[in-house]
């Protein structure tokens, strides 16, 4: 199985395409930073550990997105994908700034890293204000860095000016995503309809529909204009983004830290308010239900406390319920690509993908 979705979707040929690009890029970039002074190099050297490892799942949405609109295969094509790794780079930064995470991809997270060099050096002032302040910046950097990869990436102009305004759409509702996530942690009602919707826009559009489009506007098909294509994408994008992050939702608290690069406990201190934990709040008796209201979001919960959590969110079902929403969308995803205006070889390639991406362990 895992053969044949390597060869579908030729997932370690794109990485690779896509990590040369990155580098290409950011070996002109760290001249340009050095060039304004040495001290800007340890940006450097944290936009490039952070940008060394990582699934490419949106570059390669992105470029078949671009095959199944005919696209051919090109260094150009690779390279536009390659921006979409620089905004997520700029989301984790500052998803890791608010959420106070402490590690990320196994190394320390943008601004835990530059509130040591703070404190190494003795500096003046809060360590962790200067690290939240580098963190900020360098979020900014990575996201303004996306279209100056996109831009210089060889595609030509018109094809430029057809991708810009799904570009801008990802970006508007990965923010806007965000902020729900935010928002439903403080105040939200933490039902599970309430934590799709933080699903939808922060994940599940950003990490495939909008990959997709993207991809395919560039090639000439415009998503907005073309109802089949817009339906298409959505029909994919939409439930088997769902399903990606409900993967990783699940992985947050029993994947093992070896290879997600997170400790198993933090979405958990964090307060996450997950689809995994909306399902055992709905289904959890009362005392069940007062104990994950009080433990989670705890930043001293230790693990005796988050087996707890895991009890309970096995004990209701609240797993097993994950896991067939996850198996139920991936299959509805596959099932809007049959009558997709797609390449056959896309098809096949979209199907793979769907399942690399959620039933990953990393």
């Amino acid at each position: 199985m895992a053969t044949s979705q390597a060869s579908n979707a030729g997932l370690p040929g794109i990485r690779a395409r896509v990590g040369r690009a990155l580098d290409d890029f950011l070996d002109s970039q760290r001249g340009t930073l050095g060039g304004i002074g040495a001290d800007m190099l340890p940006w450097m050297d944290a936009i490039a550990g952070l940008l060394a490892s990582g699934k490419r799942l949106r570059a390669a949405f992105c470029y078949w997105g671009w095959r199944a609109a005919g696209g051919e295969d090109c260094p150009q094509i690779h390279a536009a994908a390659a921006a979409l790794e620089l905004l997520h780079a700029s989301a984790l930064v500052h998803d890791d700034l608010m959420d106070a995470s402490d590690t990320r991809r196994g190394q320390p997270s943008v601004h835990r890293r530059f509130a040591a060099v703070h404190a190494n050096g003795r500096w003046r002032g809060s360590a962790d204000a200067f690290g939240a302040g580098a963190a900020i910046l360098i979020g900014d950097l990575l996201m303004a860095w996306t279209d100056q990869l996109l831009h210089g990436s060889g595609l030509p102009a018109a094809a430029l000016r057809r991708g810009q305004p799904v570009l801008d759409a990802m970006r508007a509702e990965l923010i806007c995503g965000q902020y729900l996530d935010l928002l439903g942690q403080a105040a939200g009602d933490g039902t599970v309809d309430s934590a799709l919707r933080v699903v939808r826009f922060k994940s599940a559009k950003y990490t495939v529909e909008r990959p997709l489009q993207l991809g395919a506007a560039l090639a000439g098909q415009r998503p907005a204009g073309d109802p089949a294509i817009e339906r298409a994408c959505r029909g994919y994008g939409i439930p088997v983004g769902v399903a990606f992050q409900l993967r990783d939702d699940v992985l947050g608290v029993f994947g093992d830290p070896a290879q997600t690069g997170k400790p198993a406990s933090d979405d958990l201190r964090e307060g996450k308010r997950t689809v995994l934990v909306a399902i055992a709040r709905e289904r959890a008796g009362a005392a069940d239900r007062e104990l994950l209201d009080r433990l989670l979001g705890d930043r001293l919960l230790d693990e005796a406390g988050a087996k707890q959590i895991r009890s309970i969110l096995v004990e209701t079902g609240a797993l097993a319920e994950c896991e067939l929403m996850i198996d139920s969308s991936v299959a509805a995803g596959v099932a809007a690509l049959t009558r997709a205006p797609m390449t056959g070889e896309a098809k096949l390639a979209l199907a793979d993908l769907a399942v690399i991406a959620t039933a990953r362990s990393d």
